[in-house]
């Protein structure tokens, strides 16, 4: 089987790097930090950044500029591996099963993180979005990662923690898996139309090593 992971919310918890790159932005800006923050987490950074920035195209811009500055020298660092994460990845390496990442970071930051985890080497390709789309992308992502190890649908699982990842799991005619220690919620992931919903790793582990 091809499984399909997203990085933030379902590897790694991403939370202090990505929320302190988000506050860099706003604050070179002069823009106040809004009070809840978690929702930055998943979605493309332009459409969270919008609303706070009057949709003003040039600003948005900025912000990601000044977000991507942070990232880039500090934020990549600022993480940590879910418990359970290593032992299941090394599970389904035993299994055989072909491991790929598919993430809404831009490739040149999502990369060192994953190159620098201690499983690193278990996935064979890591896809990421154009750093200037302001799209997820995750649907052509997952599309091009059935085409590069030549797998159906029905040999693919896409894993990940927020309706992005279900979405593009759809799109593809591809099992979505949503598991429940990330970002994303119960509602969202069912809503998406998750084939499951698992509560942990090891869970995640028996169904996809079954």
């Amino acid at each position: 089987m091809l499984c399909l992971f997203d990085l933030d919310g379902t590897l790694i918890d991403s939370e202090a790097g990505i929320l302190g790159c988000v506050r860099h932005a706003l604050t070179q800006l002069g823009v106040p930090h809004p009070e809840k923050m978690r929702h930055w987490i998943g979605p493309p950074l332009r459409h969270s950044f919008a609303p706070l920035l009057d949709h003003d195209h040039e600003r948005i811009e900025q912000a990601v500029e000044h977000y991507h500055q942070r990232f880039h020298t500090i934020g990549w660092r600022e993480h940590t591996v879910y418990p359970g994460i290593e032992a299941m990845i090394e599970r389904l390496q035993a299994a055989g099963h072909e491991l790929a990442v598919v993430t809404s970071k831009p490739e040149r930051h999502a990369r060192p993180i994953i190159e620098h985890l201690p499983f690193g080497k278990a996935f064979s390709r890591l896809y990421g979005p154009d750093p200037s789309s302001p799209h997820s992308e995750k649907a052509s992502m997952i599309a091009a990662a059935l085409a590069d190890f030549s797998a159906t649908p029905e040999q693919a699982t896409m894993i990940g923690d927020r309706h992005f990842d279900i979405d593009g799991a759809v799109a593809n005619r591809v099992r979505g898996v949503g598991v429940l220690w990330g970002f994303g919620s119960r509602a969202e992931l069912e809503r998406a139309g998750a084939h499951a919903l698992i509560e942990t790793p090891a869970e995640l582990a028996g169904l996809l090593a079954a």
